[in-house]
């Protein structure tokens, strides 16, 4: 009998870059091995406590991880780099916000409800890092949810009412339970977490290893 997929839950932010590399070199390894796998995100929010008018995103970084300006600009010349190497395109300015993301994880909740949320999770990375679209805004939010064919109406409805406002603190919670305190954290069957972005190489490592684990 086949062996089940490896089911991979990946708890993460639409606004953390190292998310989206991260995602993408696991793509690729996954890609290389050709293992059988479902992926189910999770929210996490890297800023729970921003204003919903956000913040200049350099400030942020600057004020959060205590960064110069120039490690500032070295890092996102490197994630940059990383992201074009696996088809991300990251497009830094000095005008962009960092966002909060609550209402971001309400509809990709509702989205996995219409079998989209893992469309709607990449349109929302590419929607922050490559096109600079405000996430704070909920005609934004329903814009892109129709974009990739979901109804904008609706979407608008689930955010106007916070319809799983209640959902979604819960699932973060749980993670926060658990010990998830930065993302990218990936877990492997129910019972190996990953976390940060660790490479195609390694990625495929543990793949490899997992698949001789699984028998």
């Amino acid at each position: 009998m086949a062996a089940q997929p490896l089911r991979i839950d990946i708890v993460s932010d639409v606004v953390c870059p190292w998310c989206v590399i991260g995602y993408r070199q696991l793509a690729r390894a996954l890609e290389a091995t050709g293992m059988a796998h479902e992926i189910h995100w999770h929210p996490f929010e890297l800023n729970p406590d921003m204003a919903a008018e956000g913040q200049n995103m350099r400030e942020h970084i600057m004020e959060k991880y205590g960064s110069t300006p120039e490690q500032s600009e070295e890092s996102r010349i490197r994630m940059a780099d990383l992201g074009a190497e696996f088809g991300f395109e990251f497009r830094w300015s000095e005008d962009m916000r960092m966002h909060n993301t609550f209402d971001v994880h309400q509809l990709l909740h509702w989205a996995e409800s219409q079998g989209r949320m893992h469309d709607l999770k990449q349109a929302l990375f590419a929607a922050h890092f490559t096109h600079r679209r405000n996430l704070s805004d909920q005609t934004v939010l329903a814009e892109i949810a129709a974009e990739i064919g979901l109804d904008r109406t609706e979407a608008l409805a689930v955010l106007n009412e916070q319809r799983f406002a209640a959902e979604v603190r819960a699932a973060e919670t749980q993670w926060l339970r658990q010990g998830i305190r930065g993302v990218p954290a990936m877990i492997f069957d129910k019972r190996h977490l990953v976390t940060g972005a660790q490479g195609v190489e390694n990625y495929t490592r543990i793949l490899e290893q997992l698949a001789e684990m699984r028998g």
